[in-house]
């Protein structure tokens, strides 16, 4: 499941949670509304909060990547040196005989 389609999920839920909980709680037009206006801002915050917190996650997670990635490339190049090298020693090895 991605990320986009659980946080959707999340703010959908919650969203109709919360209007199903107002619509059925006794009150006045005007309380409802206003209910409904509260709620919808809260929900809209803690979706934005939610957003952040997978977005710092998923910066995190690239970082890390990277920065494998980065020691993984070095530790091939450092082979292929060293590899490069012996290749040349043997030749000249070779070439001396």
């Amino acid at each position: 499941m991605s990320v986009s389609r659980f946080l959707a999920g999340f703010v959908v839920g919650g969203a109709i949670g919360a209007i199903a909980g107002i619509l059925l709680a006794p009150k006045s037009g005007e309380e409802t509304r206003k209910l409904l206006a509260d709620t919808a801002q809260e929900m809209a915050e803690r979706a934005d909060k939610t957003a952040k917190q997978i977005k710092v996650k998923a910066d995190d997670a690239v970082s890390e990547i990277q920065k494998k990635g980065d020691e993984i490339k070095d530790k091939l190049q450092d082979l292929i040196s060293k590899q490069k090298a012996a290749k040349n020693e043997t030749e000249e090895t070779d070439n001396n005989e």
